[in-house]
């Protein structure tokens, strides 16, 4: 059966698949990075784990695999094929693409893990059918994918969709980047989890934990839960006033709460805009096979290279 191998590289743990033309699942796999180990170690691992994807393709479904996407975290040059940065990977200006290459002898795609998440949702999940959208993720950090006609757009430097360092509160928290006051400070799950723990005097409790007392009518819980939702219809304001998107997919750890999340924002947006059209507000469908999912219509595309449906690069 004709398929392509899709690998989606988190910071801890990846998730793959072969995948038919048509999308659909004919294997899933997972294995740890072992970034414990060291950057070349993780690489190594990629490689090792894409030869067996492979491998299991030819013994199962007949043959080798058509091609191979691989989604990764960080900065990613994706029309040269080079992992240049990953703070939780350790590793610099890896040319990922080259070197699945001529291990699996097979064209290779490489993209970056939101864009491609951004890619599967626009194209098969909660985007389908919309000319434009923009699909944000909510986890550790906040990042986006900015659609457009089916591809998504990676911008001049690869930087496009970082949507988390929208300053929405100048002179706030510090962040990591090294402004002060960027969106991912406010309304990312990690963010909601630190000012939940410090709200209810419980070191542990988390995002998930604050939603579950918002619901439950904690006032305190209702407090930090709508600091976020304000603080990120400001970002969202900011970034549908720029894209003019007509969907905008809501994913990651956050999006989880449901109808505690998306009924205040979809309020806390309908607020803040004057002359903007109001996009529709939907949760992402696809949850965390997204990655892997964009990853393998990576691959498709490398097969199909008069499409317009690529991921779009310098």
């Amino acid at each position: 059966m004709r398929h392509v191998i899709a690998l989606d590289v988190g910071g801890t743990a990846m998730k793959a698949a072969l995948t038919g033309p048509d999308g659909a699942l004919l294997h899933r796999a997972r294995r740890a990075t072992g970034r414990e180990q060291g950057p070349s170690a993780v690489v190594e691992a990629i490689l090792d784990f894409a030869t067996d994807l492979r491998a299991h393709g030819i013994a199962h479904l007949g043959e080798s695999a058509s091609a191979a996407g691989v989604s990764v975290p960080g900065i990613v040059d994706a029309e040269h094929g080079i992992a240049v940065y990953a703070a939780n990977l350790g590793w610099r200006d890896v040319p990922l693409r080259a070197l699945l290459s001529e291990r699996l002898g097979l064209p290779v795609a490489l993209g970056h893990d939101v864009r491609s998440g951004g890619l599967a949702e626009g194209r098969i999940g909660a985007g389908q059918g919309a000319d434009r959208f923009l699909f944000v993720a909510l986890g550790t950090g906040i990042a986006g994918a900015i659609g457009v006609d089916g591809r998504v757009e990676a911008g001049a430097h690869g930087f496009a969709g970082e949507i988390g360092h929208i300053v929405v509160r100048p002179g706030g928290t510090p962040c990591p980047c090294g402004q002060r006051g960027c969106l991912e400070r406010y309304a990312s799950a990690s963010a909601v989890s630190e000012a939940w723990a410090t709200a209810s005097g419980a070191p542990g409790a988390d995002a998930a934990d604050c939603a579950k007392a918002v619901d439950a009518g904690d006032p305190r819980a209702a407090q930090v839960w709508q600091d976020a939702v304000d603080a990120l219809a400001d970002g969202l304001v900011t970034a549908l006033t720029l894209l003019d998107p007509r969907t905008l997919i809501i994913g990651g750890g956050l999006a989880e709460a449901g109808d505690t999340l998306f009924t205040p924002l979809r309020t806390a947006v309908q607020r803040r805009i004057t002359f903007q059209k109001l996009p529709s507000i939907v949760p992402a469908a696809l949850g965390d096979t997204a990655g892997c999912l964009g990853a393998g219509l990576l691959a498709w595309d490398l097969l199909t290279p008069m499409t317009d449906l690529t991921e779009a690069t310098p």
